[in-house]
């Protein structure tokens, strides 16, 4: 038997991965153990509970990989700030410091922290370290139910690559092209993530959820940023941007280009504007994103397609990629961003270096990303008693019985089962879940127990056998990474009066016979539900479908705004009572809030960072 571990840290989604024989065992990102965000930080949680996962001590583990290499991320930073010079030496001065005494020896402040877990480890020599783009593409190929496929991968920046080309085939894989930093499609959204007044590395989710609000009416304006080629590559125009050599994404001659200052989250309302700058730079992404794909498709002669960085994240834009229908299949990673480059470093360390041959699965190898902790129901009871919570243990059909009751009612309920998700995507094992046809439930949940922007939409989970009668995608969809829209027997009629609405009052227009997950556009970032993956979530949907005859529910992460997914029955107790949540259902034990000590209540309003 022969076990490789991955690890991805010190930018942001820090994460490990742990195979054997080359199967996925386990995977988490260090956020789900330490409660913070994105955290950047070497992954001594997720480390542990992958190698306790596999019974493994990490003296036992043959390989260790890291998804990118230091030397050449410090050779592109010394050369970028020459380049620029003087210019960012402020910036340079705050990042030397931290290069010198870490990162620049890295193997040997890996080999530190990796001794921490097991005194037997006493050797680096089993470390190993990948290339950040070939990690992403290997993460994307590896795991996909393809033969051969051409990887598209796309982010902010890795060592020099920022979007590259790769070819897979077998147990190969090859990078064909690169295009490299400053010119990033990755790092021009965060600019007006950054621009719009939302965090990067983490509101981009919020920039495209904001798009359909508004018309892309600076779409031109955008284009003097950036010279985009027909076959979709691209370069910036660095004039107008800050991120190669200062503290912040873009300069004044950005404002001034826009004609408005960047907005301050602190004091500055979202309006019309922010709406059409969002649905602006959508627009040229998906352009952009779309040339490539044909450009590609054209030239290597290819029907699959994988995609993985964090621009694959962009569910619109890849949800548009299907609907021109350029390639025959989609796959895409479900961890696209830096925590799934744990996965792809030691799958390419286990197929590139090693020359293991590869099965091909007929769905995925990613076991529906379901690669976290799972809690016995032994071990959720005796939480649960520990931290005073009050509960009542079913049998597990009471249990679906019972929550999808309660979901008929339009009650809000925080659903905890099986193992936890890999990836930022919350897909039935720790997501807080709605009744779809509810008119209040997207404003509500989002006010109430999301604590976020009302405008942010939600998901529908829906019975993968159901999905053709709702939505006009044929493509199974189970990591809730394509876009599709309502098909047109369940929308409903917008009268002369709703019609000249515009901008966020588009909110409570009622569009179709299930609102809460219709966005503004008739969109909806669709998850199909297996029975193979998630019996239970399969097995709830279907209860409430017999109760309502709509397959599909309301499906949002559980946590509030700036939190990560929760990871532990303590965790999500704490949420459930620092929230709106009506019920908890965690394992077969039923909690209902109107039960518990009224003395557990937290403020969760203001418990976390703002994201």
């Amino acid at each position: 038997m022969t076990s490789i571990l991955g690890i991805s840290a010190f930018y942001h989604d820090s994460a490990a991965c742990l195979l054997k024989n080359g199967e996925i065992i386990a995977a988490a990102q260090e956020e789900r153990f330490t409660r913070k965000k994105h955290d950047p930080r070497y992954p001594h949680n997720a480390i542990k509970f992958v190698l306790d996962y596999g019974n493994l001590k990490l003296s036992e583990v043959n390989q260790i990989v890291f998804f990118e290499k230091p030397f050449l991320k410090f050779e592109r930073l010394l050369e970028t700030y020459v380049a620029f010079a003087p210019k960012g030496f402020v910036s340079f001065s705050k990042a030397m410091p931290l290069w010198i005494s870490e990162k620049l020896f890295q193997k040997n402040f890996l080999f530190n922290k990796l001794k921490e877990h097991d005194k037997n480890y006493i050797s680096d020599s089993n470390i190993f370290f990948s290339d950040h783009h070939l990690s992403h593409a290997a993460s994307a190929f590896f795991p996909s139910p393809f033969e051969e496929a051409v990887i598209l991968t796309a982010d902010g920046v890795g060592e020099w690559a920022t979007t590259t080309v790769a070819v897979g085939k077998g147990k190969n894989l090859e990078i064909k092209k690169e295009i490299h930093f400053p010119h990033s499609l990755g790092l021009l959204y965060s600019a007006f993530t950054y621009y719009t007044g939302f965090k990067v590395n983490s509101g981009e989710y919020k920039l495209m959820g904001l798009a359909p609000y508004g018309k892309p009416i600076y779409e031109d304006k955008i284009k003097k940023l950036i010279d985009i080629k027909e076959d979709g590559t691209f370069r910036l125009d660095q004039k107008y941007f800050n991120y190669a050599t200062g503290l912040t994404m873009t300069d004044k001659k950005f404002n001034n280009l826009f004609g408005q200052k960047r907005r301050d989250p602190e004091k500055d309302k979202i309006t019309q504007f922010h709406m059409d700058i969002a649905a602006s730079i959508q627009r040229v992404t998906e352009e952009i994103m779309i040339k490539l794909s044909k450009a590609i498709r054209k030239e290597y002669k290819i029907k699959n397609l994988c995609l993985a960085g964090g621009v694959a994240l962009n569910c619109v834009a890849n949800g548009k990629i299907l609907k021109e229908k350029i390639f025959d299949n989609i796959w895409i990673q479900p961890a696209a961003g830096d925590a799934g480059g744990s996965l792809g470093a030691a799958l390419a360390l286990w197929h590139l270096e090693q020359g293991n041959e590869r099965k091909v699965s007929s769905t995925d190898d990613m076991k529906g990303s379901y690669l976290g902790k799972e809690y016995s129901q032994s071990e959720i009871e005796e939480e649960l008693k520990s931290i005073g919570a009050n509960f009542e243990t079913s049998t597990y059909q009471e249990m679906i019985e019972l929550t999808s009751e309660n979901l008929s009612k339009e009650k809000a309920i925080g659903w905890f089962q099986g193992r936890m998700e890999f990836g930022p995507r919350a897909l039935g094992a720790r997501s807080i879940l709605g009744d779809p046809r509810s008119d209040k439930m997207q404003k509500n949940l989002n006010l109430k127990v999301k604590y976020r922007e009302s405008f942010r939409p939600f998901a529908p989970s829906i019975l993968k056998e159901d999905l053709n009668n709702w939505f006009d995608i044929k493509t199974d969809s189970p990591y809730m990474l394509l876009v599709g829209c309502i098909n047109p027997d369940k929308k409903i009629s917008i009268n002369d009066d709703q019609k000249k609405l515009f901008g966020i009052d588009l909110l409570n227009v009622k569009r179709s016979d299930i609102p809460a997950v219709t966005h503004i556009d008739y969109s909806a970032r669709i998850q199909t539900v297996n029975k193979n993956t998630n019996k239970n979530y399969y097995d709830l949907i279907t209860k409430f479908k017999e109760k309502t005859g709509c397959p599909v529910l309301v499906n949002t992460s559980f946590n509030v705004r700036g939190e990560p997914i929760v990871n532990t029955p303590t965790d999500a107790f704490n949420c459930f009572m620092g929230t709106e949540l009506d019920y908890l259902i965690i394992g077969n034990c039923i909690l209902d809030k109107n039960k518990q000590n009224p003395s557990l209540k937290k403020d969760y309003s203001k418990e976390f960072e703002l994201d």
